[in-house]
């Protein structure tokens, strides 16, 4: 009973096909920081509470380490929601006139046990977050900052310097949350290129 919960709550995490490659152990540890990285996230799954902030490049593994946490929640039993922000904003935004169906969109990432966020604030059009955005994250991130027992992964571009700038609202938020907690991976290259 216990396997079949966990392979369902795979299947409706949105991770199924990714949890498979992006474990810890595939985690390469050549540099200090890699095995620092690989050690907090191994603490993070260890606790099963709190936020945890990856920021960073692209290629820099990100990615990875939040849905090798995801794996590792999700065996312990713990239902793990993903969605790539730049998907779910438009999406969101698309039907903000709409509040039956803006609801059943967002509610479920405010209840959900644990959240990974991916990408927050990738808008793709080299701009910054609309005011859509900073309301959809703030709606979204308040709630959950609201209820302790939530966890919440986030990976970003933007550190949180960054994200303070952007939102001091959001960004204080998630400060907060992830103190501890905060992996961030500023200047490291982008692994995609070096092994292509």
């Amino acid at each position: 009973m216990t396997i079949r919960r966990n392979r369902d709550r795979i299947r409706r995490s949105g991770l199924e096909d990714m949890l498979s490659r992006y474990t810890i152990s595939a985690w390469e540890s050549k540099e200090p920081w890699q095995k620092k990285a690989a050690e907090l996230a191994r603490r993070f799954v260890e606790c099963a509470k709190g936020w945890l902030l990856a920021s960073g490049s692209p290629g820099t593994g990100k990615t990875h380490l939040c849905t090798a946490i995801c794996g590792g929640l999700i065996k312990k039993g713990i239902e793990t929601r993903y969605v790539l922000w730049r998907d779910m904003s438009v999406q969101a935004k698309a039907m903000v006139n709409d509040q039956e169906d803006y609801q059943n969109l967002v509610e479920p990432l405010k209840r959900v046990r644990c959240l990974y966020i991916d990408d927050l604030f990738k808008a793709g059009n080299g701009q910054g977050p609309t005011t859509g955005d900073l309301n959809l994250a703030f709606e979204i991130l308040n709630s959950r900052y609201n209820d302790s027992r939530k966890i919440t992964l986030i990976s970003s571009e933007l550190d949180i310097e960054r994200l303070l700038s952007v939102d001091e609202a959001v960004g204080s938020r998630i400060y907060e949350r992830s103190k501890g907690f905060y992996l961030c991976f500023n200047g490291k290259k982008n692994w995609r290129l070096a092994n292509g």
